[in-house]
């Protein structure tokens, strides 16, 4: 298991006090979890050992892990419903209100807009020494996972010509990104400057994108009369993730015209207010999948919450979504969730001069305000100041992720105390599956819509991302909160078997993959699926200590 402390380099390791509950007899577990600190660290608002070992009897901890494992699910549905109906959409809004272009639109808020779930899991598991084995396995198994099973997945569905130089670039970056957290991991500790160097790399990163774009038009503008442009390195137009905007869009995307009413008219303040939190279709519910319908019920409750409570700015509907009744209230809700959300809500729950909690002086301004906008306004013209919405959305919806995200990395450590599991095999297993199927579906439906160099492009740009985001911002926070360096301190040979894992993908893509002519054959993706179930055998292997190197 990996390591993380936030003290001077010199300092020795702690183990994690927790992992010896399960030595105790069942008549001490509760007293134990309630007294010892590393027991009580996680920043999710349900406290899961005290819970597990108070709460539940002894003989009925298997059901305890089973509940456990289907709240999990909850969640990884939780975390992806957020990011891609509330907090994709915001960043969409804030990047054409800034007018950005598509290739620094694509590495910069639509790169956020897709890592979001995995780099709010890596902050949170870094937060504290116990779970950071949770963020190098789910980085790196993620990675592992999106180069191998998405990637081969691809090529099974579609094979393809994938763009050369684009792709080079993605791989070369990224094995930058691996060798530097390698070397991070071997000296044993990370400062500020590297922290820092981490968000500078991406920096690079997204200017070469830029730069080898612009050359790339110049270079075509001048052949455009002349000769016809290639159609194979069309791929560099846009940068990696925003490959996502186009395919999305026509996943999507649907015929509303059809739906339209012949006749205009007025709906009343109740009727919009009501048709806004409305999350079930009628139109489409009774065409659906019974599965499709269970996961709707599922999700219901869930969305009609963060309707009331995230802002969503569309700029592609003609009044941008503008709600006045229900956007009046988000002036109210989206506030409060982010005092009661930050930090578990402590903050929220501070006493001003002893008397007020924080919360309530937060409700009174909102309300204030919520009236102003509400007599101010009408529903069928949005203000001049709706753009605004798409911050407050942003922030709210980011609040929304990292408090699921802190509750996945407390699941997550609980179920490794009781199964006696390293964080690192439950981060490079659970949670990199958990952050990345998702991606991983919507790439093979875009490959299978005639996009595979899209896919595989969407597959590259976001791990990058993901890495130096999670790590750098991850460990940078730490550095803020403590002033001193960041210890990463890996425990047994499993850390090292991930990072060479990553490390051997990584540099046969980029040897095997030019000697094929950059072609991805039904052949090349069989290899890649069974190197990931290799490496799964022997990480799984490992942890159990049937292999010891």
């Amino acid at each position: 298991m990996s390591g993380v402390q936030t003290r001077p380099a010199e300092a020795t390791p702690n183990r994690d006090e927790c992992d010896v509950v399960m030595n105790l007899s069942a008549s001490q577990r509760c007293e134990f979890v309630k007294n010892t600190p590393d027991c009580a660290s996680d920043e999710g608002f349900i406290k899961y050992p005290v819970v597990t070992f108070c709460l539940f009897p002894p003989n009925l901890l298997p059901l305890a892990i089973t509940l456990y494992v289907l709240w999990l699910f909850v969640l990884f549905l939780l975390l992806g419903l957020i990011a891609s109906d509330f907090f994709c959409p915001n960043l969409s809004a804030i990047s054409s209100t800034l007018s950005l272009t598509h290739n620094v639109a694509g590495v910069t808020f639509l790169a956020l807009g897709n890592g979001a779930p995995d780099v709010f899991s890596a902050m949170a598991a870094f937060s504290h020494p116990q779970t950071a084995g949770l963020a190098i396995g789910a980085l790196f198994g993620a990675g592992i996972f999106v180069t191998t099973v998405v990637a081969g997945s691809i090529a099974l569905v579609k094979p393809f010509t994938v763009a050369s130089r684009p792709f080079l670039r993605d791989v070369i970056f990224y094995m930058a990104a691996v060798f530097w957290t390698f070397m991070i991991l071997y000296k044993g500790h990370i400062s500020m400057g590297e922290a820092v160097g981490y968000l500078g790399l991406y920096i690079v990163y997204v200017l070469t994108v830029i730069v080898s774009a612009y050359v790339y038009n110049r270079q075509k503008h001048q052949l455009n009369g002349s000769a016809q442009t290639s159609g194979s390195e069309r791929g560099e137009i846009l940068p990696s993730d925003a490959y996502r905007e186009i395919p999305n869009a026509s996943i999507q995307a649907h015929d509303d015209g059809e739906y339209e009413p012949l006749l205009p008219y007025t709906r009343s303040t109740a009727q919009i207010f009501l048709n806004a939190i409305n999350p079930v279709d009628s139109r489409t519910w009774r065409r659906q999948h019974w599965s499709a319908k269970v996961l709707k019920v599922i999700k219901v409750p869930v969305e009609v919450l963060l309707l009331l409570t995230v802002p969503v700015v569309d700029t592609d509907k003609e009044d941008h979504n503008w709600k006045r009744p229900l956007n009046s209230l988000h002036i109210i809700t989206g506030p409060l969730v982010c005092v009661l959300t930050f930090q578990s809500g402590k903050y929220g729950l501070l006493l001003i001069e002893g008397e007020v909690p924080v919360w309530v002086l937060i409700l009174c301004i909102g309300v204030f305000l919520s009236g102003i906008v509400f007599f101010t306004t009408t529903n069928e013209r949005p203000p001049k100041y709706h753009f605004l919405y798409s911050l407050l959305g942003f922030v709210v919806s980011a609040l929304w992720i990292s408090t699921v995200a802190s509750e996945i990395v407390s699941v997550l450590h609980l179920l490794g105390i009781v199964l006696s599991l390293s964080n690192t095999v439950l981060g490079l297993t659970l949670l990199a599956w958990g952050n990345s199927i998702g991606d991983c579906f919507a790439d093979i439906t875009i490959a299978r819509q005639g996009y595979p160099r899209m896919a595989i492009s969407a597959c590259f740009g976001g791990i990058i991302f993901n890495m130096l985001f999670g790590v750098g911002l991850g460990c940078l926070l730490q550095i803020f909160q403590t002033n001193n360096v960041v210890m990463l301190e890996p425990e047994g040979m499993l850390c090292w078997v991930l990072s060479g894992a990553l490390g051997l993908s990584l540099v046969l893509s980029f040897i095997l993959v030019p000697l094929q002519c950059f072609h991805l054959s039904r052949f090349y993706g069989i290899f890649l699926l069974i190197f990931y179930i290799v490496f799964l055998l022997v990480a799984l292997l490992t942890e159990f200590r049937v292999i010891q190197f």
